[in-house]
Order: C-alpha cells, then structure tokens, then sequence
C-alpha cells in the first residue's frame, strides 16, 4: 500500500500488468545494458567512482528525464525527513520570522514553546545569532540538532537585550481557530497532516458552540500534505457532490466525489496566497466551484499534480506523479494557480478584507510596523506604522482597506489614490508629505487621510508607540 502525499489521490498502488515474453524479454536485455555500463565505469573509469553514488545518479537520471519537478527518488535518511515535513515537525525554538525593510524580526511565537518561555516576543527584531549579525549569517543557525543553544540578540523599543534559547524537536499545530468578534471565526490551517482532519473537526465543533455565524478560513503558507485528508475537511462544508477531477495516462476524467458530508451552514471566506499549494488548492477550488466560499487574497501556488509514495526494496522510497486533477469546473490551474475571487495584496489588508465580507463591521487594528492586532486578538502581519517628526503615518493598504476602498499608485504624480466604492478617487501626494514611500510600500498621514475619510478614527501611544484604526 502506498502512502498519500500532499496532492495525492488516495488510493492503493495497482499491480502492473504481467508482461509478455517479448516485454520480459526485452526488459531482461535493457537491464543488461545498464549492468553491462556500470561494469565498464566501476572497471575502468580513470577517476574511480562509488558504486553508491553511481546508482543513485543512475536513479536520479531517469527521475530527470521526466521533467516533472515533483517525481523525486528519498533514500531512507531523506524519505524520513520528508515524513517529518508532512507531519510539520521540525527542530526549532517556535516563532515565525517576518522581513521589512533590512530588518527581521518576530512576527509570530508558539504558546508554551522555548521562545516564549525564554521572554522572546513579537515585535523583536533580531540583530545577532551567537553574536554573528543576522546579514552576516552563512548558514541557518536553527538548522542544528535538538539540544543546541543559541543566544539570541534581539532590540525591543530601542533597547538591545540577549536572549538564551534551547533548540528542541517539534510539531505545528496544523489547526488553530478563534471567534473575532460578532460571532466570526477564524480557523488556520497550516498543513493537511494526518490527522488535520480530526483536528479540523473538533475546532469546528468548539466555535460553533461559541456561536459561529460566519468562518474565516487561512489558507495562506499552506503547502498541502494528504489529499484523502483534504476530501475529509471539504466533506464538513459540503453534503454531496464534486470535490475535484482526476486524469490518468488516458487522459480520461474521474471525479472525486463528497457523499455524506455535511452543509457549513454560514458565509465562508477562503484566504489564500502565493503558497498555497496542492491539497489547499484542491480544497480551495472545492468550495470556490461549488459556490461554497468567497476566495480572497493572491493567485495560488499551482500545483495541481498528484504524487503516490512508493515503498522501494532498499528501504528508500519513489515519489512519483501518478496523476492530475482539475477543479470541479475542470480547470486545469497547474503552474498557473486559482485567481482569488477578490485579488488583495498585504496580508493584513487581506485578512481585514475577509472579516468585512464575514460580516465584520466593527474593526480594530492596532500594532506599529511589526505587529497587528485586530479586536485585542493577535494576527499575523502589522498596520505598517512610521512616525516622522508629528506626523504619523500607517500604511495605505490597512487604511484603505478598512474603509472598504481601493488603493493605487500614481508613479507620473507621484501619488497615492484611494478609490471609494462609488468610485470617488482621494489623492494623497508624496510633495506635500500626505504620503511617504519606502521599501516599495506606500504610507498616509493620517491626519490627512481622516479629513477625506472619517469614518476612521486613530490614535497613537507614544510611550508604548502603538498605533490603533478603528472603523464602525
């Protein structure tokens, strides 16, 4: 039996067909060629050559000429290491780093993990790793072995502080949810692990006793993993009907059919980026098709490719691309991706834009340039906070976003345009200081963008210098 991957159809590996004695016959003289060549390098090659490693180039040159990026062949070091990533286990200390500008710092940190217990917070933004510079680094120091110790040097409101951490093994949580405010909740789904399902579930049930009236699903940085998996998650949004398509060799189509689901039963927004792949965007295109879900965010990875796992006599394994699949609409998105419903850049607007259409009326978002909190509940992304002189601006995309308007750049005027839906267009220009530009992102003064849009409301800390918009 073979094991599932991301992408893949689950099913059992079929028996090949028992050959004739002219394709015995000509198999036995090909598998003679190949003897008979790697005698001949082993014998006399003037270099010498590993037996080894010629196998294994001999394997990796046939995977080659399929000019197929998913087909690979693990020995059993890497066939494990693979398992771990399906599983999203990893060795580390549990925070997600996030980059503006030259600077990288904490965007996100793991409950109860060695960051958190070491006073690491979001926000810190890292200047040294063993007292290495972070641009100076030349390999990834969170690369070592469970049990290493790094000493992290991080700036907090201005001020240097030294952090001890201890490197350990482990898991992401593949499924976290929550309620928002006015009953909408939010689930992330950051892998299709082997029991993502069951995880999947369980929150479900959790924020529809809390009183789910809408659902927010993330995603975003989802890679994929097991695809029976996947058909189990879009089974809870759905009673019946066309999950996906399948093609063999034949070319012929085969649907992957939901029957005995259950309907969700609220509005459903599907957040999406350039890294969702595989089983997300077979999940994704179930519920677009299917008039399940609005999408919203950027064009998909594009992979819609389905590999089978196969057990190899040597202990090692060949993932090799069985099949394709199409959406219920029988769109064929590989290499391409889906096209979101409702394409938005920034991944704070786009998760501000998936609240309002949830239902969302009444929003917070507060943070600076590193973090983002929307109603008091930490997310990732920030409001893109910058403080010139008295003048405090925030980013064009959250302000925009949060009066529900469209944002452009005039690059000939040098300016920022926000367009309102009635399609009244305010401009903000960069010679009069309504607008910066740094780091190929654009920032409004707010003062400025208030007299053009009050239904916004700000204000700023300056001894926490933490920035706070509010739309009702």
């Amino acid at each position: 039996m073979s094991a599932v991957l991301s992408g893949c159809l689950a099913f059992s590996l079929l028996l090949a067909p028992a050959a004739s004695a002219a394709e015995s016959a000509q198999t036995d003289s090909n598998t003679e060629i190949i003897n008979e060549i790697m005698d001949y390098i082993e014998s006399y090659n003037v270099e010498g050559v590993d037996k080894d490693t010629l196998i294994r180039g001999a394997i990796d040159g046939m995977i080659y000429t399929l000019n197929d990026p998913y087909s690979m062949y693990l020995d059993s070091d890497e066939a494990a290491e693979f398992q771990h990533q399906l599983e999203l286990e990893y060795v580390g200390i549990g925070f997600s780093l996030a980059r503006n500008g030259n600077e990288v710092y904490i965007e996100e940190i793991t409950p109860r993990s060695p960051a958190e217990q070491a006073g690491l917070k979001r926000g810190d933004v890292l200047l040294k790793i063993n007292g290495t510079a972070i641009a100076d680094l030349e390999a990834d120091p969170f690369s070592a072995a469970p049990g290493s110790k790094l000493t992290l040097t991080v700036n907090r409101s201005g001020a240097a502080k030294s952090v001890n951490v201890t490197l350990k093994s482990m898991v992401t949580t593949s499924v976290t949810g929550k309620i928002v405010g006015q009953k909408i909740a939010y689930i992330a789904l950051s892998g299709f692990t082997q029991n993502a399902d069951k995880e999947f579930s369980a929150m479900l049930d959790k924020l529809r006793a809390a009183g789910m009236k809408s659902l927010v699903l993330d995603l975003r940085n989802n890679g994929g993993g097991y695809i029976d998996v996947a058909k189990n998650i879009t089974a809870k949004f759905m009673e019946s009907g066309i999950m996906m398509y399948t093609s063999d060799q034949s070319g012929a189509l085969t649907p992957e059919i939901i029957k005995g689901g259950s309907k969700i039963g609220v509005p459903v927004v599907v957040l999406t980026n350039e890294n969702s792949a595989s089983a997300s965007e077979a999940l994704t295109g179930a519920l677009r098709d299917n008039k399940i879900a609005t999408i919203v965010g950027t064009r998909t990875y594009g992979k819609a490719r389905i590999q089978n796992l196969v057990p190899v006599s040597n202990g090692g394994e060949l993932k090799l691309t069985t099949l394709k699949y199409l959406t219920p609409n029988k769109e064929d998105f590989n290499q391409i991706g889906l096209k979101p419903d409702i394409e938005v850049q920034s991944k704070t607007a786009q998760l501000i834009t998936a609240l309002q259409i949830a239902g969302m009326t009444n929003i917070t978002a507060s943070g600076d340039n590193h973090i983002l909190n929307i109603n008091g509940s930490p997310f990732a992304g920030n409001v893109g906070l910058l403080k010139q002189g008295d003048k405090v601006y925030a980013s064009a995309r959250v302000l925009a976003t949060l009066v529900e308007s469209d944002v452009t750049w005039d690059a000939k005027n040098k300016k920022v345009l926000v367009t309102n839906g009635a399609g009244s267009i305010s401009s903000f220009a960069l010679a009069s200081k309504e607008a910066l530009s740094q780091n190929d992102e654009t920032y409004i003064e707010l003062n400025a963008f208030k007299k053009k849009f009050p239904a916004l409301t700000w204000s700023y800390d300056a001894a926490l210098k933490q920035l706070k918009l509010s739309v009702k």
